[in-house]
């Protein structure tokens, strides 16, 4: 029988920065929690991105994942738009890092092919398969369930993920 692992997915944003935590037991997936965290958006970037490590510092403690996994993230946005959002990122990607978890980053492609079956689904289809793969999930937003569908992409690839870290 195979071990299980709590995993949190984190969808990066200085806006909206979901999250959402499942278990993972060989093929099998339970919902734990969801929810968005909010920095201020009238604050300095500065005290945004402490929000933001707050932020998921709470929902570590509160949640003690054992792994985590990010969006890569693909801006198509402004310069000054996609520097603030890789700021946002590095936080989420030190944040999980610094307790010593496995943290895998994956393409949003992969995500939605993990979790609808093709690259280019809509957000509608993402968060309709994360509600049939998690029956139990409840998550307010966009935000939210493309977290948990990060969580599940990495529980399909997550031997691959170690694999690279180790290399």
């Amino acid at each position: 029988m195979a071990d299980m692992v709590r995993i949190i997915g984190i969808d990066p944003g200085l806006r909206r920065c979901g999250w959402g935590i499942i278990e993972s037991e060989g093929n099998r997936l339970r919902f734990v929690a969801s929810g968005t965290i909010t920095p201020p958006v009238d604050q300095a970037l500065s005290q945004r991105l402490v929000a933001l490590h707050a932020g998921v510092v709470d929902v570590l403690d509160q949640y003690t994942p054992d792994e985590a996994a990010v969006e890569e993230t693909f801006v198509s946005a402004g310069a000054r738009s996609a520097l603030q959002l890789g700021q946002a990122r590095g936080v989420v990607l030190m944040t999980p890092a610094l307790r010593g978890l496995l943290v895998g980053e994956y393409a949003a492609n992969l995500i939605k092919k993990s979790v609808v079956g093709t690259g280019h689904a809509e957000k509608g289809q993402i968060q309709t398969m994360v509600k049939i793969l998690l029956p139990t999930a409840t998550f307010k937003g966009a935000d939210a369930a493309d977290a948990l569908a990060i969580a599940i992409c990495h529980a399909h690839h997550r031997a691959r993920a170690a694999m690279a870290l180790s290399a």
